[in-house]
């Protein structure tokens, strides 16, 4: 995993056009014709696909970094559960540790090492089905032959071409876009802009367009560890903002928007934290991500919160995806 300030430093370079991002240009035309040999392969059929007997939504990304997946997740299994119907999740299980067994089947016992932070998540809001491996096919079929679902939701995977798929999600940051436009290493893009024309979906986080924007509100700050007699962080308070996500200044900015005063404690994404990260901190309350907390609770005291956050979708999304869900076989 690569340090932080060299994350930062590529992010900034990636989304502010720097100029040496066009030395890097020819390495990006060999990564481009890579991936594009590559999903050809697929589409003729030489490289194997599976497809799944229940519909498969892919809730991916083409950029790296954050962009909103995990609670576009969330808020869609909630919707779909609101209706009646049974989704599953299935997962890669980024941050999960390298003697993780596969595939996962995520439950209360679960730890983040074993299944990685966004899964463990998912399961802790939403108490969905959850099943985690790399190889998305695998994790489906372990899904199906556990649990009776009606649909499967695939976090992240847009890329993984070996999974059939009915219905595709591409989430962006409304404010960054594509950055400089440019795949890597020249730039963030996974695929080439031109892959969001494919897409059944494009959802824009911060976006306001009925159709395409998603906003993200805020349910609370919750205690790691509930405790008799604890209330959250009084608003005008000295905080400790601890992030170990994509786009840790958005989490920092909702803070400051709820009257916090706040210091910023930045980590790279997945990061695995230990005591030491959240407990050498002085006595100002340490509040951070709920993808966070779920990997900081068994080390945590009672001055320890995380904000809670929800997607709100277009509802013509979610209406498709559960037309799917219902749909005569």
């Amino acid at each position: 995993m690569i340090s932080r300030g060299l994350e930062t430093a590529l992010l900034r370079g990636w989304y502010e056009g720097a100029w040496w991002t066009w030395l890097l240009r020819p390495l990006e035309a060999v990564y481009r014709g890579v991936a594009a040999l590559r999903r050809l392969l697929y589409r003729l059929g030489v490289c194997k696909v599976y497809r799944s007997p229940v519909p498969v939504v892919i809730v991916g990304n083409i950029t790296l970094g954050g962009t909103g997946k995990t609670p576009v997740i969330v808020a869609l299994v909630e919707a779909l559960q609101a209706r009646g119907l049974q989704p599953g999740v299935v997962s890669r299980g980024y941050g999960a540790g390298g003697g993780s067994s596969f595939p996962h089947t995520v439950s209360t016992n679960s730890r983040a090492a074993d299944c990685g932070d966004e899964p463990l998540l998912i399961f802790q809001r939403t108490g969905v089905p959850c099943v985690v491996d790399p190889d998305r096919p695998s994790a489906v079929r372990s899904l199906l032959a556990t649990h009776s679902v009606d649909i499967v939701l695939c976090d992240d995977g847009l890329q993984h071409y070996a999974l059939a798929r009915d219905f595709e999600i591409a989430v962006l940051d409304a404010e960054r876009g594509v950055g400089n436009g440019f795949c890597l290493p020249a730039g963030p893009l996974r695929e080439p802009p031109s892959r969001l024309a494919s897409v059944d979906a494009l959802l824009l986080r911060g976006g306001t367009a009925a159709e395409t924007g998603v906003s993200l509100d805020v349910d609370g700050v919750f205690a790691l560890r509930p405790m008799p007699g604890q209330s959250p962080p009084e608003v005008g308070a000295r905080v400790h903002a601890v992030a170990g996500i994509g786009q840790p200044q958005q989490f920092q900015a909702t803070l400051t928007r709820m009257g916090y005063r706040v210091i910023a404690h930045n980590f790279p994404d997945h990061h695995r934290f230990s005591a030491r990260d959240i407990t050498t901190l002085d006595d100002a309350p340490v509040i951070m991500t709920e993808k966070d907390a779920v990997k900081c609770r068994a080390f945590a005291g009672a001055n320890h919160w995380y904000l809670k956050v929800s997607a709100r979708l277009p509802d013509t999304v979610v209406e498709r995806i559960a037309a799917l869900a219902t749909r005569t076989p």
